[in-house]
């Protein structure tokens, strides 16, 4: 076997036998990797507690021979107490670490998706940060990364685009933003079209730096249906972090 160094974020783990679990981590150089971390629930485990979902860690990893690694060393770079101690920013937590392992593909290397991650997890856990934005941008932004960025310049049906084209709705099976002529799906509003672009184009920080703005609640509804459709499945975290 290989012993390797990697780092990663926990995104969960379940048992395995008497005293062992297997943690899946979204990690930087080796995408979604599933590890047995031996005797870790055992009360005299010196990284039990390292390896709680959203915990950010240096590892070292035996390469196992099949789909599972062995954890040899755990060490903390990010346990995010602010994030941890606060319901809210909890629950939005875990919503990214659902949407996260979900896209992730197994050993497959995706350090954006990892970079994303971390930076959103960071950002929850600033005192500083409004989370109320940090969840929708973050699943806007994994659509993107995963092929499916919604069209937003124009019309997704007609194609329409520019100054002379309104639009006015938001349509998960067309792909996007719709003007009044193919109107069908959810009404979408000024405030919120603009925020969502802001979020794509480059000005995430200035989003994210204040107070929630104009049209969050309506962006984190479309941007929480959208992944839900890409991703063909319900997310409980995210629904129980936004009440929607």
């Amino acid at each position: 076997m290989t012993l390797f160094k990697e780092r990663g974020v926990v995104l969960r783990s379940y048992r395995l036998g008497e005293a062992d679990r297997i943690v899946v981590f979204l990690t930087e150089s080796h995408g979604k990797v599933r590890a047995v971390a031996k005797g870790v629930r055992r009360t005299t485990s010196k990284f039990g507690a390292r390896l709680e979902p959203m915990s950010h860690v240096l590892m070292l990893l035996w390469a196992g021979r099949g789909d599972l690694d062995i954890v040899k060393q755990v060490e903390i770079v990010d346990h995010f107490p602010v994030l941890r101690g606060d319901l809210g920013r909890l629950t939005r937590g875990l919503s990214l670490i659902e949407v996260a392992e979900q896209m992730a593909q197994e050993r497959h290397s995706d350090p954006r998706l990892y970079s994303m991650l971390v930076g959103a997890l960071r950002v929850l856990d600033d005192t500083t940060r409004d989370p109320a934005m940090v969840a929708p941008s973050f699943f806007l932004k994994a659509l993107v990364l995963d092929g499916a960025e919604p069209v937003l310049d124009g019309c997704a049906s007609c194609g329409l685009s520019g100054d002379h084209v309104k639009l006015v709705a938001f349509s998960l099976p067309d792909g996007g933003a719709l003007c009044s002529n193919c109107r069908r799906g959810r009404p979408l509003s000024a405030p919120a079209l603009e925020l969502m672009r802001r979020i794509l184009g480059g000005t995430l920080g200035n989003v994210l730096s204040g107070p929630a703005p104009v049209g969050t609640e309506e962006v984190t509804l479309l941007t929480t249906e959208a992944v839900e459709s890409h991703l063909e499945r319900r997310l409980r975290s995210v629904r129980s972090a936004t009440g929607i």
